[in-house]
């Protein structure tokens, strides 16, 4: 995931200032203050859910580290996909593979692959399930000469929020009651490929999500659509807090107070919190605008960090020392309830 680095594209002419303004206040700034969380009498009634198992979602995280950076266009890139496809295959999903070539920001075509589990597929509510698979090319919140860049881990910006995604799969594919809602899971490429912090080039718009403008764009079946979308990116690290992401509460406001109340029941609030963030441009805003699907996003944030996330964000900290099995059980074991109480609708 990308903090959108646009503090010197805000500063070109007006008229691109004023574009700009939305993705520049995703930047930076303070969460609210509203502290208050969700009224007694908008508790939820918890259903029946299959445990999450934080160890076997902290071993998928591993599995794709262990590959080594998932860089478009790389043997790791490559070789991590196939895994990924083949894990869903043994869960017991329908898995698709969507081949794409996207253009980077320097005009490098990505070969790329937007990776598709789908669950109970003659359901006609479906639940829309997503993370970022790639990882960033370079460290460049690190070292701001190029030529000394070096690809990260990204064992939480990309690699956590698809293995809390897996753990699910797994529990799903092998769980005695299985959710009657449809479940659709997307493993998104090409997220985060955008300009480097020092880029000198031509700002362009829609420089990084390109797995998820290209799904938006070409869903893998016509006239698809879901109910609502979870989109996970950074939700591994040690002492992560997640609030309500202003894109989120724009598009999804319910979406993001179910989600939020059910943490809060389940215990987890330390980890969620009754409070705004702001806007972020990430996958779930391409599907929000283009798929037309209310889409929100479980994303970390760091209040006290002026730059959003934690230090370690597109550098070599980003690494498995990072990741916290707590932080992973509270994500999954949050999604893989809220999918259970859909069901019960």
């Amino acid at each position: 995931m990308k903090i959108r680095y646009l503090t010197t594209a805000c500063l070109m002419g007006s008229l691109m200032s004023i574009f700009l303004l939305v993705s520049c206040s995703g930047g930076g700034g303070k969460a609210d203050e509203d502290t208050t969380a969700i009224k007694e009498e908008e508790k939820v009634t918890l259903q029946a859910c299959p445990t999450f198992d934080e160890n076997s979602a902290y071993n998928f995280v591993k599995a794709q580290v262990d590959f080594g950076p998932r860089v478009p266009n790389t043997a790791s890139h490559r070789k991590c996909g196939d895994y990924l496809i083949s894990q869903l295959k043994n869960f017991g999903w329908d898995t698709l593979a969507q081949n794409f070539d996207a253009i980077a920001y320097n005009g490098t075509v990505l070969k790329s692959r937007n990776i598709i589990g789908v669950f109970n597929p003659k359901a006609t509510t479906r639940i829309l399930l997503a993370a970022h698979w790639d990882t960033r090319p370079f460290n460049d919140k690190e070292v701001e000469d190029s030529t000394q860049f070096k690809p990260i881990d990204g064992a939480n910006d990309g690699a956590s929020g698809v293995g809390i995604l897996l753990e699910i799969a797994r529990v799903v594919g092998q769980a005695k009651n299985k959710p009657s809602v449809g479940i659709d899971i997307i493993f998104f490429d090409s997220e985060d490929y955008g300009h480097p912090e020092n880029f000198k080039g031509d700002w362009k718009p829609d420089l990084w999500c390109l797995g998820a403008q290209h799904w938006a764009k070409n869903p893998h079946q016509a006239n698809y659509t879901a109910y609502y979308g979870i989109l996970l990116d950074m939700v591994g690290a040690r002492g992560a807090t997640f609030y309500r992401e202003g894109q989120s509460m724009k598009f999804a406001p319910k979406i993001v107070n179910q989600v939020w109340q059910i943490a809060n029941q389940l215990g987890y609030i330390n980890f969620f919190k009754f409070q705004n963030s702001p806007e972020i441009t990430d996958d779930h805003v391409y599907v929000n605008q283009l798929a037309k699907i209310p889409m929100i996003d479980i994303i970390e944030y760091a209040p006290t960090n002026p730059s959003y996330f934690g230090d370690y964000h597109h550098t070599s900290k980003d690494n498995m020392e990072l990741i916290d099995a707590k932080t992973l059980k509270a994500v999954g074991q949050t999604v893989l309830q809220t999918l259970y109480n859909e069901s019960a609708q």
